[in-house]
């Protein structure tokens, strides 16, 4: 399975790809010889998700301290 590299991901097109992951690794049809790539991927996901929140949480507070201060 290729994928694209998760920094090239928006937040939106992670949590899809994550979501997909998920089922798949719920569903009777997961190949357990790719069990391990795909728990992997999702972490990577993860990392991904995580950072972009952080960030933009980030950039929120810098926004709204800029505001009070005017």
């Amino acid at each position: 399975m290729e994928h694209q590299p998760v920094e090239t991901l928006s937040y939106s097109a992670s949590v899809a790809e994550l979501e997909e992951l998920v089922r798949l690794m719920q569903s009777d049809k997961c190949d357990i010889d790719h069990l391990a790539d795909y728990t992997r991927r999702a972490t990577e996901l993860l990392a991904h998700c995580r950072s972009r929140l952080t960030a933009t949480e980030e950039q929120l507070r810098d926004t709204l301290a800029a505001l009070r201060d005017e």
